[in-house]
């Protein structure tokens, strides 16, 4: 017997997203996997243009398929008159909406905060930018990879003596995404449990990444301190870093605790340097960081990955292999956490979709399905506020949807 389906936690709770690619439609599809009803905009003809990014199967992303599981699609021209006034009723019974247009665009089309707000004033409203709505960038196009520069990120990413390089995912997006769903469920606690109104939560993808940059200003601001590439040492920390292996594989090695330092030069057999006092704390180590890296190195490459992984894990020493795409879905921990979802493309094809995150013990979040085809659910949507078949097919036969 099927155990029971759980309650999902934002069940109930509609949400109108409007946007493409990635910053805004990752969030809305975060509200999604918890249960909210994420109607899904899309321009009538081509869609998402992430339908077309990266691996096709049949025509359509595989990408697609994961960030928009749980989404309904409905088809809207945004730019017709018509279309606007479809979005105007949607919202009217909505409770958040997620956009990523360029600032002034859907004040373009009516549907900007000040209309939105008028017509439900418990709204709340996601606006993701690449600058934010204020201040002299605004109108600038905004993408994660500028994001990430002026943020800070790329600095800091690759080695002194190279150009900086980038992480292999638009990390931008995705963390200026995750400000938004938290923008928006604060939002929503104010208004629902402090008994406060709608409001807009602008995030601009620069300061998402600028968020995380952890003490890059304090230090410059007190100590004229640019931090600069360090490669894959983590600076001021020791030792943090990664370390090629006999046969070839690379190591991470964490071993800048005081009590796991002495533990790592115990089981590499360099106990002189566990017991130098110059060594016993960070700040001492931090001068001494060749040394160290030399002298974890220097093992490593005696040993093959397997055999540094078991050395460090019986020593109590946080490591792990830098694992790629095949090491990640054979991996025990991922299988045990259901973060490998087993799924199947609309002919059949069996497909992997990470798992959901976080893990909510009484709530949990789930893939209900996974991404819809173009317009799936516009007839079922514009149905639910009053649209009639004749009137959803003269709509289509006008291109408005």
């Amino acid at each position: 017997m099927s155990e029971p389906q759980k309650p999902l936690p934002l069940e109930g709770v509609t949400v109108v997203e409007m946007g493409a690619l990635i910053a805004g439609p990752y969030a809305a599809g975060l509200l999604a996997q918890f249960g909210a009803e994420v109607i899904k905009i899309e321009p009538p003809g081509d869609g998402d243009p992430l339908r077309k990014w990266r691996k096709l199967h049949d025509g359509t992303s595989l990408w697609w398929y994961s960030q928009s599981r749980n989404k309904k699609s409905v088809t809207v021209n945004l730019k017709s008159p018509k279309g606007q006034q479809i979005v105007r009723d949607l919202v009217r019974d909505a409770d958040i909406v997620i956009e990523n247009f360029r600032p002034g665009a859907l004040e373009g089309w009516g549907l900007g905060w000040d209309r939105l707000s008028a017509v439900n004033p418990e709204l709340i409203m996601v606006r993701v930018s690449g600058y934010g709505q204020t201040g002299p960038y605004r109108e600038r196009p905004g993408f994660a990879a500028i994001a990430e520069s002026m943020g800070g990120l790329r600095y800091l990413a690759g080695y002194p003596d190279r150009p900086p390089v980038r992480v292999g995912v638009s990390i931008g997006d995705t963390r200026a995404s995750l400000y938004g769903v938290i923008g928006a469920l604060l939002a929503m606690h104010h208004l629902k449990v402090n008994g406060g109104t709608g409001q807009f939560i602008d995030v601009a993808l620069y300061e998402a990444v600028f968020g995380v940059m952890e003490s890059l200003i304090p230090e410059y601001s007190a100590y004229g301190i640019v931090r600069e590439r360090t490669g894959p040492s983590l600076p001021g920390i020791s030792p943090s870093s990664t370390y090629v292996c006999r046969d070839g594989e690379y190591v991470i090695v964490a071993g800048n605790g005081d009590g796991i330092f002495r533990r790592l030069m115990h089981a590499i057999d360099r106990d002189d340097l566990g017991s130098d006092p110059r060594l016993a704390r960070n700040d001492g180590r931090v001068q001494h960081n060749d040394l160290i890296d030399a002298a974890i190195g220097g093992w490593t490459s005696r040993h093959d990955i397997d055999t540094v992984l078991r050395i460090l894990e019986a020593a109590d020493v946080p490591s792990g292999k830098i694992y790629d795409a095949a090491d990640i879905h054979a991996d025990p921990q991922y299988r045990a956490r259901n973060m490998i979802e087993p799924h199947v493309l609309p002919d059949g094809k069996p497909v992997d979709l990470p798992g959901i995150v976080p893990k909510l013990s009484a709530t949990p979040g789930t893939t209900r399905w996974i991404g819809p085809a173009l317009g799936a659910h516009t007839a079922e949507i514009l149905g639910r506020i009053g649209f009639d078949a004749a009137r959803i097919d003269a709509l289509k036969a006008e291109g408005v949807i």
